[in-house]
């Protein structure tokens, strides 16, 4: 009988926090709801939760478990990183050499390396000097440190994108994370990047930000960031007849992004989809030799 009440007061319990997550939820988005509409930052007399939009999902090429890479995509991608976010952004983390993955011939990436400059050394007099990337090299900074970094960017350092994809998400509440285990949703960083890249906007009215940021309502920590916003229509040229505009760019990078923080993702995938199926065959193959020995046994 004890158990018995303590299981209708644990599943009491489940079910009242279960309820109050929902209602914060629905208090969360109707603050987001007001904050696009104009009428301010967050619900009535409540504190702001950010972002005060979530972003919406976007439909991957690489999302599911069958998901894999658009090469073209990803070459489009790179084009953008390099002629807009290479400027603030750096990429420590991919080397030159990896970019062949994505199509390209040893000798376009060796083009692509000498681009840049990366600092080496000691020579032999102990100094340190500059010289052009080759393949083995990864994407240099733009800046020397983190302190110049700041100081040229509002006093806000541009974090380094190599794995941005995965450190960046917003957190999606009930029921839909239940939802995303069946259908294996882990675009969060993507959809997220997309969504600021393109959601930029006037503050409402009666939203104030601070000088020097610029309003962002898919932002994570705040109602507008430092950055600016990185792209305009036509500013990137394509050469595959792909639109050039700001939606465009922005799903384009953020496929690239993706794949510079998991570039094994579709051997992932494959690996994944084959345990599967062993583990099922081996399941089965299990309750037969069970079934089997058991059958000879009197009852």
């Amino acid at each position: 009988m004890k158990k018995i009440t303590l299981g209708l007061a644990s599943l009491t319990l489940a079910l009242g926090l279960t309820m109050g997550s929902l209602s914060a939820q629905e208090k969360h988005d109707v603050g987001a709801g007001t904050a696009g509409g104009g009428g301010g930052d967050h619900a009535e007399g409540g504190t702001p939760h950010y972002p005060l939009r979530h972003p919406e999902p976007v439909d991957w090429t690489f999302a599911g478990p069958f998901g894999h890479y658009d090469k073209g995509q990803l070459q489009r991608g790179l084009k953008v990183y390099t002629e807009v976010c290479s400027a603030c952004h750096s990429m420590r983390l991919v080397s030159f050499r990896t970019l062949e993955d994505l199509g390209y011939s040893d000798g376009q990436v060796k083009a692509l390396a000498a681009n840049y400059e990366v600092q080496d050394g000691p020579n032999d007099d102990g100094e340190m000097f500059t010289r052009k990337a080759v393949p083995s090299d990864h994407f240099p900074s733009p800046y020397p440190n983190a302190q110049a970094a700041a100081a040229a960017n509002n006093g806000a350092a541009p974090p380094d994108m190599s794995l941005l994809a995965k450190a960046r998400g917003i957190t999606r509440g009930f029921p839909q994370f239940v939802f995303d285990i069946g259908t294996q949703y882990q675009e969060g960083g993507p959809d997220y990047i997309h969504a600021l890249l393109t959601g930029y906007q006037d503050p409402p009215a009666g939203t104030e930000v601070a000088p020097g940021t610029h309003y962002n309502p898919y932002f994570a920590n705040a109602a507008a960031l430092a950055m600016a916003p990185p792209l305009s229509n036509d500013q990137v040229s394509y050469e595959d007849g792909t639109p050039q505009t700001v939606d465009q760019y922005s799903k384009d990078v953020a496929a690239f992004l993706m794949w510079t923080a998991e570039p094994h993702l579709e051997e992932r995938k494959r690996t994944g989809f084959m345990v599967m199926i062993f583990l099922v065959i081996f399941t089965g193959l299990i309750y037969l030799t069970k079934k089997s020995v058991y059958a000879r046994k009197p009852h």
